[in-house]
């Protein structure tokens, strides 16, 4: 077995006297030439453990030992010998790549010698030479992590951190990340990685799963899995009832997590309860109900006790499932930006009461596309339709008829809850006993009366997302845009989340939304694949799935289909030129 590079002894941090530790009585070691993966909900205590790690911050109580070194003695030499990425874009957007470069360079004092060999290496090895000009700021997301990690790397270190590097990445750029990591470990390198996607859990060596400072697990991920063996059931058939058969299931006590998968609703039972049944949890007559094999995130949900069984009322009031004119439609959709076209003649149509993901890797066009969909950004040619409404030719009304949910919190930080939502109540037009009521209405819907008077900026991030949601929706619309609504948001908000939206489709609104996990995008109905500005296959997720099935690939994931047909688009076009 390979020998600790980090030794942590009963160790307990607090930042606030007589509030709840952040990290308490935690007993650990991580090990050098392999993946620790550290994961937990939001507020876990995993950033926290990483500064702690790093020598940023310094413990209340306990010892951490670094290289054999003492993090609160010796922090500096311990800042020569590893290295950090923080959660957050860390480097300077105003900046091309090689002055980012060179810049961490002097900060890690890296000697001159040395300097060409190095920006070489971690070039070639980020794939990062092609781009050593451009502004930091005008990279793709995939391309930020890969100079983040550049910078990370740039002392050779034989401990790493990084601090959920995957966030808002797509998965061409996430296997990307990984396949450097991998490359690392071959090397020696002991790597932490803090992750909120849950398959990449299944990608290291060992877990360390983390729940309001303390370890609920430690170990490798895949004897974690197989502890659900006979817990995780697939019901079929349900058609247009799922989303309602969803929420019946997550009624039932015996129901600990529940999600949608594609055509399929996917059950995880609690420890010792029999298979669910079509009587259990009210399925119509058509419905199979089968064993699945048990995931990480089965694993995971269940060790936090399950989904909340709290009752939520449903988000809204009006009824739009008998509209007739289509939601939402692109029609020959194009974005130019001078001899760029970022968006190519793109055309779709949205069925009411329908979930619609737009998915693309970082830079493929689907952000424009979505721009150009909620009236953010003017199309250089065709057409934007809300309910009927051009975007640019009706903006006011058309844009009355939607709700938009920005990709980063977008509420106003200094003003509180109550403050927020009377503010957008006021701006979708809201007056009198109406706004009071809308408000009201909000604060019940999504259980913000305990932060009620809480500055938006000082919210936990679940209930952030919860803020924001209400705040887009505070007029009902019929269509919501959301802009990638949960990047980085633990699996738990993520269930909650959508436990909203599945609420809303059923009385008709009409969603778009993209996003970077897979398995989110199965909740959609039909999704549209985005690449070099073209959509280049629309359909159900199993429709997707099952065009890129083989022999050697007999159940593709949606995230096997993502990359297996992009892979093909971009092989057939280096094949015409």
């Amino acid at each position: 077995m390979n020998a600790p590079l980090v030794r942590i002894d009963n160790l307990t941090k607090t930042f606030v006297a007589g509030a709840p530790a952040a990290i308490e009585a935690l007993t650990t070691q991580i090990r050098a030439g392999q993946v620790t993966g550290l994961v937990g909900p939001d507020g876990a205590g995993k950033t926290t453990l990483m500064r702690l790690i790093a020598a940023l911050l310094t413990p209340s109580a306990g010892r951490i030992d670094v290289l054999g070194l003492d993090v609160t003695t010796q922090g500096p030499a311990i800042h020569d010998t590893i290295g950090y990425m923080p959660q957050r874009f860390g480097l300077y957007e105003d900046l091309t790549v090689m002055e980012n470069l060179r810049l961490y360079a002097d900060l890690r004092g890296l000697p001159d010698g040395e300097r060409a060999a190095t920006y070489e290496r971690l070039l070639a090895f980020t794939d990062l030479a092609r781009f050593t000009d451009r502004l930091a700021g005008a990279l793709s997301g995939g391309m930020k992590q890969k100079l983040g990690l550049a910078c990370a790397m740039l002392r050779s270190p034989k401990l790493l951190l990084l601090d959920e590097p995957s966030v808002g990445v797509d998965p061409i750029s996430r296997r990307e990340l990984w396949r450097m990591v991998y490359a690392l470990i071959a090397d020696g390198v002991g790597v932490v990685w803090s992750t909120a996607y849950l398959d990449e859990a299944e990608n290291c060596a060992e877990v360390i799963v983390m729940n309001a400072g303390r370890v609920l697990y430690q170990g490798d991920p895949k004897a974690m899995t197989a502890q659900m063996a006979g817990r995780v059931f697939q019901a079929h058939g349900a058609g247009e009832e799922r989303r309602a058969l969803l929420a019946r299931a997550l009624a039932d006590p015996a129901v600990v997590d529940g999600v949608m998968q594609g055509e399929a609703i996917r059950l995880v039972m609690a420890e010792g309860c029999p298979p669910p049944s079509r009587e259990t949890i009210g399925a119509p007559p058509q419905t199979e109900i089968a064993p699945a094999p048990p995931r990480f995130e089965d694993a995971f949900v269940a060790a936090l006790g399950g989904i909340p069984k709290r009752a939520l009322s449903a988000p809204g009031r009006r009824d739009f499932s008998n509209g007739s004119v289509a939601p939402v439609e692109a029609k020959g959709l194009t974005r130019r930006f001078g001899d760029f076209t970022a968006a190519d003649h793109i055309t779709f149509s949205i069925r009411r009461g329908e979930i619609f993901g737009l998915l693309g890797p970082n830079g493929a066009g689907k952000s424009t596309t979505f721009k150009m969909m909620c009236g953010l950004l003017r199309p250089s040619e065709g057409e934007a339709l809300v309910d009927g409404l051009d975007l640019y030719k009706a903006p006011s009304a058309a844009r009355a008829k939607l709700g938009y949910m920005a990709q980063k919190f977008s509420l106003y930080g200094d003003l509180s809850t109550r403050q927020n939502l009377d503010f957008f109540a006021g701006a979708y037009g809201l007056s009198g006993a109406r706004r009071r009521d809308a408000v009201a209405h909000a604060i019940e819907t999504f259980d913000l009366a305990p932060y009620a008077k809480t500055n938006a900026g000082e919210l936990p991030l679940g209930y952030k997302q919860r803020l924001a949601l209400s705040c887009a929706i505070m007029h009902e619309p019929p269509v919501l845009f959301l802009d990638e609504p949960t990047s980085g948001v633990d699996p738990l908000t993520r269930r909650e989340f959508w436990a909203y939206i599945n609420a809303m489709v059923g009385r008709g609104v009409t969603v778009m939304v993209t996003t970077h996990f897979m398995d989110e995008a199965e909740y959609c109905d039909r999704v549209a694949l985005i690449y070099r500005g073209q959509a280049i296959a629309t359909g159900t997720p199993a429709e997707l799935q099952a065009s890129v099935r083989t022999p050697q690939r007999p159940t593709p994931t949606l995230e096997d289909a993502f990359i297996a047909l992009v892979e093909a688009r971009e092989n057939g076009r280096k094949e015409a030129a």
